[in-house]
């Protein structure tokens, strides 16, 4: 009978609870699994499709290679056995027992594909942050960094200690050994099992040898289960695996030693020719992408379905692991208090990211050049603005143009978050924290870097246009700027969150920025947006509520000159009770923009309820999707 596998952590405590490793004191001898089968919906066909069917294995501690051509089920298999795909029956078991997801995520850990690793850290910084987030602080305080230097030195990276990892722009290590900081990472919680997803790809072949190399070394020495995908190693890389699973079309193709790969082949009828890679050869074998014809006539599906008949036929490893897993019971395990209550997390991050902010001019300091060249820009042209008539109108323009550009560029912000989220996506894979803690870091860290931009943009553009010259209208500018700052940026949070794409998320944070504009009550004034898009839109477009305040802040209190003079006659654009007196008062254009005056707090407190919605927003879309 088939049993069902539970592969997802169901709770955030139960996600926590990889951290408590130390805490599982047994030896792991052996990884099983029986009857593996996951089963979708063809997009085609509608009818059940089967992307890995009655897959089974036994490793012991050694280095598997899970092989096959492309949409063959590695991968799938890969994130089943990581516990990391649901609706998937069958077992998985440790040492011939089953074993409750908690204690499961303690004993394993996961490599990505792709190297998610702060360019700006250098490899000994990497690996202490990945210690202070993956180790209890009682383990951090008793070894002292020794794991760390530990592992530095087991893959060969103690000259490259210092160095950073490198970003677009500062050049970092090299491909292979980015591979390396990114297992070793992974191993500073002294995982009993580790899964890698394609560990050498886009490395060449001298690279590639080198990192399974180490990393076979490194299992050997600590009795390490390695399960790892590859795709097509050289033949000197191939050797280097102990086991190997080829699957084709979910079903298993060989199971056994590498060694016997090409005896078991060649007893098919199938050699391996001579001087051909063994591993290209049967890629090449199981391959039905291509649906043509060999030497001898064979089409290439008939051959497949040769080989499948044939390992059914061979192979007893199903029928061995599912006896075995019969007579099994299973085990269970603390979960522990878990990380999600330690404040050490919160703070490792806000370190870590403060580190990236200060040192990737990406982050932060190309958005500050852009801004202070804006702000030359502005200060240059509505140079010095006098208090008269005609210039009214250009003083709303500014603080119009200002308040609108400084959310825009915002979007500049988009790569440097979606790096960040991918780094998230990987930790929170292997239970380091969870969305909360990433969304407080990732909020609290910008709130200096914003402020420092406001207080600068402010201190060129306010003196130079000839803003309202008080020191308390002054500190009220720099604080709107400051809100339409943190506001643009949690928008660009929640936009890149719901969609972690650079082009979509750049669309569309852009797309965002033009309606604010829009319907913020400049272009239109409020009173005359229609129905839909004032009661729809306008309400909630925090731009709306920074240029109000800035009209408000400019205007009230501040007089203007009115066209002519009371000897010639004057003419004032805006009527007020000081129009006898040729004058303006700045309340009549507020009245105009029907923007009321001494609502700063509720002004404020809107603004900041639109900056919590959106990051309680992106942290829904972080909790929630997958």
């Amino acid at each position: 009978m088939l049993n069902k596998m539970s592969v997802n952590v169901s709770s955030d405590t139960e996600r926590q609870s990889g951290h408590e490793l130390y805490m599982f004191n047994d030896v792991v001898n052996s990884l099983s699994w029986s009857n593996i089968t996951l089963t979708v919906e063809d997009r085609l066909t509608k009818k059940p499709k089967d992307l890995v069917s009655n897959v089974g294995g036994y490793v012991k501690a050694e280095v598997l290679a899970l092989m096959g051509p492309s949409g063959s089920g590695k991968t799938t298999l890969l994130n089943i056995l990581a516990g990391r795909a649901s609706g998937t029956s069958g077992t998985v078991a440790v040492n011939d027992a089953r074993v409750s997801t908690p204690v499961y995520k303690k004993l394993t850990s996961f490599v990505e594909q792709e190297d998610a690793l702060v360019g700006s850290l250098t490899v000994r910084e990497t690996m202490n942050f990945a210690a202070r987030l993956a180790l209890p602080r009682s383990v951090l305080k008793n070894e002292k960094g020794s794991r760390v230097q530990s592992l530095i030195d087991s893959f060969g990276l103690k000259k490259q200690a210092d160095t950073l990892i490198g970003t677009p722009i500062r050049k970092g290590i090299s491909g292979g050994q980015k591979r390396r900081v990114s297992v070793a990472s992974q191993l500073i919680t002294a995982p009993k099992i580790l899964f890698l997803d394609e560990p050498t790809s886009g490395l060449d072949s001298v690279a590639s040898f080198e990192v399974i190399s180490l990393l076979k070394k490194y299992a050997q020495q600590h009795q390490l289960i390695v399960v790892a995908s590859i795709h097509q190693p050289s033949a000197a890389t191939f050797k280097l695996f102990g086991k190997l699973l080829l699957l084709s079309q979910g079903q298993t193709c060989y199971f056994g030693p590498v060694p016997d790969v090409a005896p078991y082949f060649a007893s098919l009828a199938m050699p391996v020719p001579d001087l051909m890679n063994p591993s290209e050869h049967i890629l090449d074998l199981t391959n039905t992408d291509f649906d043509s014809e060999d030497d001898e006539g064979n089409i290439t599906a008939q051959r497949l379905l040769t080989i499948q008949s044939a390992w059914k036929a061979h192979g007893n490893t199903q029928n061995r692991v599912s006896s075995r897993l019969e007579k099994s019971e299973t085990l269970a395990g603390s979960q522990g208090p878990g990380l999600a209550h330690d404040l050490g997390i919160p703070i490792t991050l806000l370190h870590r990211l403060f580190l990236k902010s200060y040192r990737d001019i990406v982050t932060y300091w190309i958005r500050v050049a852009m801004y202070m060249g804006l702000a030359v820009m502005m200060g240059t042209v509505w140079l010095r603005l006098s208090t008269i008539q005609k210039d009214i109108q250009s003083f709303v323009n500014a603080l119009f143009f200002g308040s609108a550009f400084l959310s825009f560029m915002a979007v500049a912000y988009v790569p440097a978050f979606l790096e960040d989220r991918a780094i998230f996506v990987k930790e929170r894979a292997n239970g380091l924290y969870g969305p909360l803690s990433f969304v407080v870091s990732n909020f609290l860290i910008g709130l200096p870097f914003l402020f420092l931009i406001s207080i600068l943009f402010a201190a060129v553009t306010y003196w130079l246009i000839n803003f309202r010259p008080d020191a308390t209208a002054f500190l009220i500018h720099v604080m709107w700027l400051f809100l339409d700052l943190v506001a643009a940026e949690s928008l660009v949070v929640l936009v890149s969150s719901l969609f972690p794409n650079f082009i979509i998320a750049l669309a569309l944070v852009a797309f965002a920025n033009g309606l604010w504009m829009s319907v913020g009550g400049f272009l239109v004034p409020t009173g005359s947006l229609n129905v839909f898009w004032r009661y729809v839109f306008h309400y909630i477009d925090y731009q709306a509520y920074v240029f109000r305040g800035m009209m408000v802040n400019e205007f009230d209190g501040r007089t203007y000159s009115c066209a002519g003079n009371v000897v010639t006659g004057c003419s004032c654009a805006y009527e007020s009770e000081l129009s006898g007196q040729c004058k303006i008062d700045g309340k009549a254009v507020l009245q105009y923009y029907d923007y009321p005056t001494g609502q700063l707090a509720k002004t404020v407190g809107i603004m900041i309820g639109i900056i919590a919605v959106y990051r309680v927003l992106g942290y829904l879309a972080l909790r929630f999707r997958k």
